[in-house]
């Protein structure tokens, strides 16, 4: 499965984006799905996620209240909305998926163990 990340930009503080994930799998919409960020010189930050099997979503505290996660499984895509943007948002945004039909890997602590399925990120700057 190739997964496309997009959506991302400059945009001041305070402002908001959209981002997209698609993917060429139809069967997308029956998988978890995460999003994660990595900034220049941090370690890699889970941020959200869906699960497979009941669409619930988990999210970082560092962005809960800002963030939202969906799903469009019609488009094979899943979303992430990003409101009141701060620069410490600033990073690679990539999603990621583990195209598994069984296991649930959407879990709080957005660990993302056992999702080894991303393709390029996309990039959001926030400026203050």
């Amino acid at each position: 499965v190739q997964l496309q990340a997009s959506g991302g930009g400059s945009v001041q503080t305070g402002d908001f984006l959209r981002l997209s994930c698609a993917a060429s799998d139809s069967r997308f919409g029956d998988y978890a799905v995460g999003w994660f960020r990595q900034a220049p010189g941090k370690e890699r930050e889970g941020v959200s996620c869906v699960r497979r099997s009941d669409s619930s979503t988990y999210y970082a505290d560092s962005v809960k209240g800002r963030f939202t996660i969906s799903r469009d499984n019609a488009k094979n895509t899943v979303y992430l909305l990003m409101d009141n943007l701060k620069p410490e948002d600033t990073a690679v945004y990539y999603c990621v998926t583990d195209l598994d039909l069984w296991a649930e890997r959407c879990k709080p602590d957005l660990d993302f163990s056992g999702m080894n399925y991303w393709g390029k990120g996309t990039l959001v700057t926030v400026s203050s």
